[in-house]
């Protein structure tokens, strides 16, 4: 797996040695690009010595040792499996936006075929200028990838906090993996040891619910939802990689277990119930992503029900509340739930954080004529919390929602044991 890391002028570019670090760990090779201004942020050597290769630092072949003859535009542009731009500052969205060439990466990203990803880093008034938004859309539209920014402290202490702040390495990494993923290939993991022995949720076990529920009217029929199960896998995925012994019960999907998570298959409410149920007390944390079907057929037929004997209606009873359960049990867990919501998304949502005993949730639209969050690849989230606080969140991947989710989670869990040991 060959990655092309290109590092603009910011701040972040210190971060840039994490999210080489990063992909070394996961055996893929990285080439780094710096554009001029970069280079004021971090030397080429440094990266040079993490990614064990040259850095590549001008379109006339300046670099910090004479470059092979093979690695230039497009010959590069031939073996590469993604092309990561972390940071991309306004100024780089902007030449990319533009198609200038005026540079190494600015005509790198004019030769490459494969995906690209870019991890916006600016102050909170540039992001939200609309040139810099503008850039932002052509990009993809042209098929892009973005990742972030973040809400939190920036660079400037007059900025104080806001959003601007670029996404993580290893967020940035882990997206990274998905988009290998969707074209087929795979990116070496991290050891389960290497996994378990760091990272913020490490000595943690966090219970995960994916995926829809079905409730058979007969052999052949069900009542279900269009759930995909790719938010609850992408916070198994996030939570694993974190550091956390994971373990998920998902209902019926097409998707594959996510490398070492311990995933529980079932089928109706009832099933998911009593799985999740047995497996509480054992939990620090629960995050509850599963679209539980809410009523079942009161009577199920043993043999399919033929056309022309079919009732006119359809007798339903309701399926176990299982966050409600959780709630009554909650003990020192911290609970998350989800909330799928077609009007009122936040007043709606509020309530049920209230009435089922939770700690935080994550409010999204499932209504429009595309079915909102069901099904797709990415999100756009309000987050709320018990304590009162609330997050809006831009559009973004479910794996990025899930890596910025349980980053969160880590961080109250964090502030609940300082505020024991105070």
């Amino acid at each position: 797996m060959e990655i092309v890391l290109g590092v603009s002028g910011s701040i972040a570019a210190y971060k840039a040695a994490e999210i080489v670090r990063g992909f070394r760990r996961r055996g893929a090779g990285v080439t780094v690009v710096m554009t001029r201004n970069a280079r004021r942020f971090i030397t080429p050597l440094t990266l040079q010595t993490l990614s064990g290769r040259a850095v590549i630092t001008s379109a006339f072949g300046e670099t910090v040792q004479d470059r092979p003859d093979d690695i230039e535009h497009l010959g590069l542009a031939r073996s590469c499996d993604a092309l990561v731009v972390a940071p991309a500052s306004a100024g780089t969205l902007a030449r990319m936006a533009a198609g200038m060439a005026d540079d190494f990466l600015g005509t790198f990203y004019l030769a490459v075929t494969c995906p690209v990803l870019l991890a916006p880093a600016m102050n909170t008034r540039m992001w939200e200028h609309p040139a810099v938004r503008r850039n932002v859309e052509i990009l993809l539209e042209r098929g892009a990838s973005v990742i972030g920014p973040d809400t939190g402290e920036l660079a400037s202490a007059s900025e104080g906090a806001g959003i601007g702040r670029m996404a993580e390495p290893e967020a940035i990494v882990q997206r990274v993996v998905h988009l290998a993923g969707a074209r087929g290939m795979q990116l070496p993991a991290a050891s389960d040891t290497q996994s378990a022995a760091s990272g913020p949720l490490a000595g943690r076990t966090v219970l995960v619910t994916a995926g829809p529920t079905r409730e058979e009217l007969d052999p052949v029929r069900f009542l279900s939802n269009p759930s995909s199960g790719k938010m609850g896998y992408a916070v198994a995925a996030a939570a694993r990689a974190m550091g956390a012994r994971v373990v998920m019960v998902s209902g019926p999907t097409q998707l594959g277990d996510p490398e070492g998570v311990d995933v529980i298959r079932v089928t109706s409410a009832a099933q998911m119930r009593d799985e999740v149920i047995s497996r509480v007390e054992d939990a620090d944390v629960v995050v509850k992503t599963a679209a539980v079907s809410d009523f079942r057929p009161a009577a199920r037929a043993s043999v399919k029900v033929r056309k022309g004997a079919a009732p006119r209606t359809v007798k339903l009873v309701p399926t176990p509340d299982i966050l409600a359960e959780i709630g009554r049990r909650k003990g020192s867990r911290f609970v998350v739930g989800f909330a799928a919501e077609t009007d009122h998304l936040e007043s709606h949502a509020r309530e049920k954080l209230r009435r089922k005993k939770l700690d935080l949730i994550v409010a999204n639209s499932v209504g429009g004529e595309n079915g909102g969050a069901f099904g797709a690849d990415d999100n756009e989230v309000t987050i709320l919390e018990a304590s009162g606080e609330m997050e809006r969140w831009p559009r973004m991947s479910k794996p990025e929602v899930a890596a910025r989710l349980m980053k969160l989670v880590a961080s109250r869990l964090g502030r609940r044991s300082h505020g024991k040991r105070l």
